[in-house]
């Protein structure tokens, strides 16, 4: 697959992350871990740096068998492991963000946070990784918040870490990491039919000038199962008048949300890949988005 062959993650467009320009199409690692074949995994990834993609999403913590999805068989597929096997030496333009933070609120100590950052770098082969979210559980108190988040602005200090951002977040935890470092990025779960709560948090984030990176945009509902197949019939309305499979209508109107909403849909396939990366380059009319709620 090249880029005279298929739609490339430029279409999409670009935006400012900490200090780092990418692409707004980028790819989440989560869906790989599932697929049985390491070669399969490992092509999935090229093709998604062969095709643009400059910003990769992962957590020490998609991997399978038994861990975040929970599936599979055999030896342990890590995200971690498969994208500095596929992409290492790593291109320079590559942003590689990640997630630590996982369990029950009193597990999370700063103890726990550096372990976690460090096994990022050891299984990523870096000496410092470019983005890391503190995942939120169980509604820490802002005090707990505030020791979590200034536990990994240390490690900033250090050069561990280039940049810091939240994941399951509500603006009041926004406001009281940014009391400690600057936060750069919001991921939330978020699609056109999945927790559109969150539409005043992605318009605050546009305003603050913090990427929001909703997960789920393709799941919807279904989260960890993977794409929903109920997508309603506006969206599928929509992809019947562009030519288009409502996965990709599901990707163009989260990319419709604002100029600093970034795209990481995962998949386990080239194939679905390459039709992701294309719904970057689908526009939406003003009545389409209406329509779309």
């Amino acid at each position: 697959m090249t880029e005279q062959t298929a739609t490339t993650a430029a279409a999409a467009g670009t935006w400012t992350l900490g200090d780092r320009t990418v692409r707004r199409m980028g790819f989440g690692s989560m869906r790989i871990t599932a697929n049985p074949d390491r070669e399969v995994a490992v092509r999935v990834l090229r093709t998604a740096v062969e095709l643009g993609v400059n910003h990769i999403d992962t957590a020490v913590f998609y991997r399978s068998p038994g861990g975040t999805l929970g599936v599979g068989t055999g030896p342990e597929r890590n995200a971690t492991d498969l994208i500095r096997e596929a992409l290492w030496p790593y291109p320079q333009d590559l942003v590689i963000a990640t997630k630590v933070g996982p369990g029950r609120p009193e597990a999370t100590t700063a103890a726990l946070l550096r372990a976690q950052v460090l096994e990022n770098l050891r299984r990523l082969g870096r000496d410092h990784l470019d983005l890391v979210n503190l995942r939120i559980m169980n509604r820490p108190t802002p005090d707990e918040l505030a020791e979590r988040y200034g536990a990994l602005a240390a490690m900033r200090d250090e050069g561990l870490i280039r940049h810091l951002g939240l994941s399951n977040v509500r603006a009041v935890d926004i406001d009281v990491a940014q009391a400690v470092a600057p936060v750069v990025c919001v991921q939330n779960g978020y699609a056109v039919d999945h927790h559109r709560s969150h539409d005043d948090l992605v318009a605050d984030c546009g305003a603050r000038g913090i990427a929001f990176v909703p997960f789920f945009a393709l799941a919807g509902a279904e989260r960890e199962a993977g794409a929903t197949c109920d997508h309603g019939a506006a969206v599928q309305a929509v992809a019947r008048d562009h030519q288009a499979t409502p996965a990709q209508v599901r990707l163009a109107w989260t990319l419709h949300r604002g100029p600093h909403v970034l795209a990481i849909p995962g998949t386990g396939t080239v194939a679905h890949l390459v039709e992701n990366i294309a719904a970057g380059a689908l526009q939406l009319s003003a009545a389409e988005l209406t329509a779309l709620g």
